[in-house]
C-alpha cells in the first residue's frame, strides 16, 4: 500500500435480528424506531454513512456527507451513492405507508443526475414522497439536495407490495 492509503472500519448490527423485530409494527413505526435508535439502521446505511433523519406517512428523509470512500476513478462521488440514498429514501417513503405484515421491494428506479457531487459539496439530504400507493404497487419520487437546497439529482421508483406470512415464536417463519 502507498503512503496515501486510507483505512475505514465499519460496524453494523445483525440484520436478521432487525428483520424479526420489524415484523412487530407498521412500516412507519419501524422507521421511527430507527430514528430513535430503538432499531439499528440497515447495514448498507452504516457502510455508506447515511442515516434516516425523518419519517412520516408517505415521506422519508436520509442525510449523508459525501466522503473520499464514495469516489469513483474520475474524482467525484460515484453515481451509485446518489442512486442508493435516493432508493433508500423512496423505499422508506413507501414503507411508511405499510401496515404490520406488509412489505415492499424496489421494482425499478430512474435517476437523473444534475450536478457532480464531491467532498466539497458537504452534507446532502435525500427526501422522498409517495406519489401513488395502490394495493400491489406504489410510486415515489426523490430529490437529492445540498445544504443550500440545490438539486443534485432527482429520481422516481416503482415498488412492489405484498403481505408477509406471520412470524412464529422466535422469529422464524413457518411459510
Amino acid at each position: 500500500m502507498s503512503d496515501s492509503a486510507r483505512t475505514r472500519i465499519v460496524t453494523w448490527a445483525d440484520p436478521a435480528v432487525n428483520a424479526w423485530r420489524a415484523t412487530t409494527a407498521s412500516g412507519l413505526d419501524n422507521l421511527r424506531k430507527v430514528i430513535a435508535g430503538e432499531l439499528a439502521p440497515a447495514p448498507l446505511a452504516e457502510v455508506l454513512g447515511m442515516r434516516l433523519v425523518e419519517a412520516d406517512e408517505g415521506l422519508a428523509v436520509f442525510a449523508a456527507t459525501p466522503e473520499e470512500f464514495h469516489y469513483n476513478p474520475a474524482g467525484h462521488v460515484h453515481g451509485g451513492f446518489a442512486a442508493t440514498i435516493l432508493d433508500s429514501a423512496m423505499g422508506c417513503a413507501v414503507y411508511s405507508t405499510l401496515a404490520l405484515g406488509t412489505n415492499y421491494t424496489t421494482v425499478e428506479i430512474k435517476v437523473n443526475y444534475l450536478k457532480p457531487v464531491t467532498v466539497a459539496t458537504g452534507p446532502v439530504r435525500a427526501s422522498a414522497r409517495v406519489l401513488h400507493r395502490g394495493r400491489r404497487t406504489a410510486m415515489a419520487e426523490g430529490r437529492l439536495e445540498d445544504a443550500r437546497g440545490r438539486l443534485l439529482a432527482h429520481a422516481t421508483t416503482t415498488c412492489l407490495i405484498w403481505t408477509e406470512p406471520a412470524p412464529s415464536a422466535g422469529g422464524v417463519s413457518e411459510a
